[in-house]
């Protein structure tokens, strides 16, 4: 257990710097379009990003163009090993860790405003001088961006009706000097739910925008239904895996809370019926790199925010991400792990081992269940395993079954136990015409007569699991049980 508790982005700095080789820092001074996710595709962004790319430290960018009091960190969760040491749990862990999180919610806490760290310096969009672009560092992935986004903001708002609360990401881009558009994935955030009452009402909706904050919230942020229907406020996730409530202070200037420790936060609120074309200011056609690898369309029609405030700590640190990197494999992939993991675990107790969402499919797209078949009639249950899975999170594209021996989190493994335990015309299930993800762009009409509709996908099961009557003829060559450390200490250091 590391001695530096983590409840904000600054501790959670702290504690990889105390780390070898999970955070470096650079005075040199960098460009925020362009030029800043450019530098760290090369030192750690992984995921899905074009090669070549590597999964690396995290970073901080200590001089930005344009922003003198800022700095801007980038990667903090670009690795699942990085994950771990935030959380304080073992890499292949983390699922687990989550699930239990889920089923043990602790509600987070109001603070006074004189404590909240968030409010130190405080911008008025009222200012003479006031824009939200000189303001927040937010940069561009690539040169063809519709404008600077906030990939990392955790966007809080309120049921209208109701008034239960949440917080989910959502892609930002910063459209004027008081202006932020706001993607919705259709059908799949609680905040549409909020946006789409409001709307229906003639009434804006408040929102805060919070950012750089506790790596817990980046993660706890990211579940979704069924795991938490409409209604659960996932910033409870984050209060249980710190075993403390999440602090929230009031705004300043709309009726919404926010995150007390945050480094920077936007508040607004998403305006009715008001619509803008994503990239009004490039014309470039793009929004930004997703996490599929690909560069998302621009949106011809999207919500906007009229920003009221900008409110930041003293010399605050601006957090972003690279859309199609490995931070957006862990905080989408992770609690869709802990999901799979409670899906199965009802169904079939002790049956499902372990789960991983891997990087090839951003998080979202593929899953590896390690099923261990116990007795006869566990045989066919792994197919029930993955079908279940599929019901848990409906933008799951791929399902790849292995057994208790195979690593699930080692693709070269589980690739291993495709060629060699696995047959195509028997081991390959297909399950045509099922919504998917929109951001997919092979889930299109124009790629098969099975898809009926752009998002609609083809799920697929690769069960690479042994017969239960044939396990005795799958063994693995045994090796001697040894401790590697005796001979090469260095190597296997803890």
């Amino acid at each position: 257990m590391s001695k530096i508790k983590v409840n904000d982005l600054r501790s959670a700095l702290e504690l990889l710097e105390s780390i070898p080789g999970q955070l470096i820092e650079t005075d040199v001074e960098v460009h925020p379009h362009a030029q800043l996710s450019g530098v760290y595709r090369h030192v750690g962004a992984g995921g899905t990003v074009m090669r070549p790319t590597q999964e690396g430290p995290a970073m901080i960018f200590n001089k930005v163009t344009g922003h003198e009091d800022a700095r801007v960190a980038i990667g903090v969760l670009a690795s699942r090993k990085r994950v771990g040491y935030l959380l304080d749990e073992a890499p292949e862990r983390l699922g687990h860790l989550l699930n239990k999180s889920v089923k043990n919610p602790v509600k987070p806490v109001v603070i006074n405003q004189k404590d909240a760290k968030c409010q130190e310096v405080v911008h008025y969009a009222t200012d003479p001088d006031f824009d939200i672009r000189k303001l927040v560092p937010a940069p561009t992935n690539t040169e063809e961006d519709a404008g600077p986004y906030i990939t990392l903001g955790m966007c809080y708002a309120s049921d209208p009706e109701t008034k239960e609360s949440d917080v989910t990401i959502h892609r930002l881009c910063l459209q004027s000097k008081d202006e932020i558009s706001m993607y919705f994935v259709p059908g799949s955030r609680h905040l549409g739910v909020f946006r789409e009452k409001a709307e229906a009402a003639g009434k804006p909706l408040p929102i805060s925008i919070s950012i750089g904050v506790d790596p817990a919230i980046e993660i706890a942020s990211c579940f979704e239904p069924p795991t938490t229907p409409l209604g659960f406020n996932e910033l409870e996730i984050a209060g249980a895996i710190r075993k403390e409530g999440v602090e929230l202070t009031q705004c300043l200037t709309i009726d919404e809370k926010c995150i007390a420790n945050a480094e920077y936060v936007i508040e607004g609120e998403l305006l009715p019926g008001i619509r803008v074309r994503e990239d009004q200011n490039t014309n470039t056609g793009k929004a930004m790199p997703e996490f599929p690898g690909y560069t998302g369309p621009a949106n011809p029609e999207i919500p906007i925010i009229k920003v009221k405030a900008v409110t930041h700590r003293t010399n605050p640190i601006m957090q972003t991400c690279i859309g199609p990197s490995e931070e957006h494999v862990s905080m989408a992939g992770i609690p869709t792990e802990a999901s799979i993991l409670q899906m199965v675990e009802k169904a079939m107790p002790g049956k499902l081992l372990n789960v991983y969402c891997a990087s090839s499919g951003g998080g979202k797209y593929m899953a590896v269940l390690q099923f261990c078949k116990k007795i006869p009639s566990d045989e066919g249950r792994q197919r029930q395993a993955a079908l279940l899975a599929f019901s848990a999170f409906s933008e799951l594209k791929l399902v790849v079954l292995v057994d208790e021996d195979v690593d699930p989190f080692d693709i070269n493994d589980v690739v291993w136990a495709m060629n060699t335990r696995m047959q195509g015309d028997s081991g390959i299930v297909c399950i045509p015409g099922v919504r998917c993800h929109p951001l997919d762009p092979s889930n299109d009409p124009a790629n098969s007569p099975s898809i009926r509709d752009h998002g609609i996908a083809c799920k697929t099961i690769f069960d690479c699991t042994v017969p239960f009557d044939q396990k005795h003829r799958f063994q693995r060559a045994k090796f001697m049980d040894v401790d590697p450390s005796h001979w090469v200490p260095d190597m296997f250091k803890k």
